[in-house]
């Protein structure tokens, strides 16, 4: 299970994904995810018996191996001690996700696992209600977008927004400005948006590098931009997210 498309055929269709270090496996758990058993470095077996002991951890059992025993079974060093398997839950619906939202981001094409878990940490930190997916993004459970997002993106609901980019207009109907991000010169300064936009918006972001597709950008409201200086054109994908997402919730009371 060390080949990426091997584990992208077989987690999901499988209902199972991976979650690595005590922190993200910990808030697996406290999200609700049901634990479907735990590798451990034999040195930190004692470390992990509250994991352990969870009520979602019940009847999962716990493998103990020597690093060198982890790195064979994983195809990776295991520097953080421990993995483990768990059960994922059904996906909501984007109607059921947008019922509750004020905020909301909207990804187009992102397939980095990566910049995907960066994306819903910055999400989670910065107000946003819910982050909406192209079939063709890469999944949020994935071990390196869990990984990366440290566990936020159990905290994050998510849903898939298809047929796309159709229904965007599905988006739209629930009363949310679609504005999509672009580093164009002739695109509005987010700074300039007026309250009625930024009351119920929805954040429109394309894959790194390509940015959002002809199609996804006509379907939006509204085209605005992070303004750039230093003759540097535009940001990574996440960094752009979160400046975003900062600069929409800015005034809201903490």
């Amino acid at each position: 299970m060390t080949d990426v498309a091997l584990r992208t055929r077989f987690e999901q269709p499988h209902g199972l994904f991976i979650a690595e270090g005590e922190l993200v496996i910990r808030r697996a758990l406290r999200a609700g995810y049901r634990m479907r058993s735990m590798l451990v470095d034999a040195k930190r077996v004692e470390q992990v018996a509250e994991l352990a002991a969870h009520p979602f951890a019940e009847g999962a059992p716990v493998y103990a191996a020597t690093q060198g025993v982890l790195e064979s079974i994983t195809g990776f060093h295991v520097h953080r001690g421990v993995l483990a398997s768990f059960h994922r839950r059904p996906v909501p619906s984007a109607a059921e996700v947008l019922a509750d939202a004020r905020r909301v981001i909207i990804c187009e094409d992102l397939n980095n696992h990566t910049n995907i878990g960066a994306l819903f940490r910055g999400a989670a930190g910065l107000g946003m209600d819910a982050v909406l997916l192209s079939p063709t993004c890469a999944d949020p459970l994935y071990r390196r977008a869990v990984r990366v997002s440290m566990g936020e993106v159990f905290a994050v609901p998510y849903a898939t927004l298809g047929p796309w980019p159709d229904a965007l207009d599905e988006v739209r109907a629930a009363g949310f400005t679609v504005l999509a991000l672009t580093p164009a010169d002739d695109a509005l300064p987010m700074q300039r948006l007026t309250s009625e936009q930024r009351a119920k918006a929805a954040l429109l972001f394309g894959a790194e590098g390509p940015g959002l597709t002809g199609a996804a950008m006509g379907a939006s409201d509204v085209r605005v931009r992070i303004p750039m200086r230093g003759g540097v054109d535009s940001l990574n994908v996440a960094a752009a997210a979160a400046v975003a997402c900062w600069e929409l919730t800015r005034e809201d009371p903490l």
